[in-house]
């Protein structure tokens, strides 16, 4: 590697990773002040014991989770329905698929907020009772993800091998069971990953959450922005740090089962081809 690939790459990594490392810095400073000024893991044992941050934390978790898995769901039907439909109205229902995600999130959050408002209005009419909280928060992120799993979904149907459901069929399944003995077996690599995206996004998410959150629910995001007015907490430094490392750890071991069923399957076909040379 010549001394200009080393450089630019040596740039990227620092562009990318040195804010996170001072951040990583700070969270073991001994004072909250932007001088560091000793070693110190206060801050991490102080984190456990902040209800409102741990509140916060627990809020986008469940947001993440529950709103990610729900889009997961009907991102995978709905991939599976384009891929059935025509040329021209799968083009159509694409370009419809585009418009969240190359949408300024401004205008996909105010959307929101005006929708739940007037839904309130609608809703208080006939004597329900509609606030913002955990409803509109899970609404909005099923939202706004649901394209994300859909474009991870879409290119393994289209690589999917349509001979491998019909065999399984003249084996004796039903389509029922065609589906998720093979289907989902094939396409599972683009629902995991669109899965994975949309917990991230979720995670991420500010705009969007900022005007569809209500009083008593609030995601770590929004919590951190009320901060900013005032000063970061250094406990917000330590939390940061242990998501930090939480998905680092998530990506290494992602990475090793890729690795280990990728051998296996190496094993397997190697496995094969000896039984039929033998043969």
């Amino acid at each position: 590697m010549k001394w200009y690939s080393k450089t630019y790459i040596g740039v990227f990594l620092a562009f990318l990773y040195l804010p996170i490392m001072v951040l990583i810095v700070f969270s073991f400073n001994d004072t909250k002040g932007r001088t560091f000024t000793g070693f110190t893991t206060k801050w991490f044992v102080q984190l456990f014991h902040n209800a409102a941050v741990m509140d916060a934390l627990m809020t986008t978790l469940v947001v993440a989770l529950v709103s990610s898995v729900i889009a997961t769901v009907m991102g995978t039907a709905a991939a599976i329905g384009l891929e059935k439909m025509d040329a021209k109205l799968k083009g159509a229902v694409m370009n419809l698929t585009y418009i969240p995600i190359i949408n300024p999130e401004i205008i996909t959050g105010v959307s929101f907020m005006l929708l739940f408002v007037t839904a309130k209005k609608w809703l208080a009419t006939v004597g329900i009772n509609f606030q913002f909280g955990w409803a509109t928060l899970i609404l909005a992120h099923i939202t706004f993800n649901i394209p994300y799993i859909i474009l991870n979904v879409l290119p393994k149907l289209r690589q999917l091998d349509q001979s491998l459901v019909e065999a399984a069929m003249d084996l004796g399944c039903n389509p029922i069971q065609a589906f998720f003995k093979v289907t989902i077996h094939e396409i599972r690599s683009g629902v995991v990953a669109g899965f994975l995206m949309a917990v991230t996004f979720s995670l991420d998410d500010f705009v969007v959450s900022y005007f569809t959150t209500g009083a008593k629910h609030q995601t770590l995001s929004v919590m951190i922005y009320a901060m900013t007015k005032k000063r970061v907490s250094p406990e917000i430094n330590a939390l940061s740090t242990l998501i930090f490392i939480a998905v680092l750890a998530i990506l290494v071991l992602v990475n090793l089962l890729e690795r280990r069923n990728e051998k296996k399957l190496k094993q397997g076909m190697l496995k094969w081809k000896g039984g039929g040379v033998k043969e």
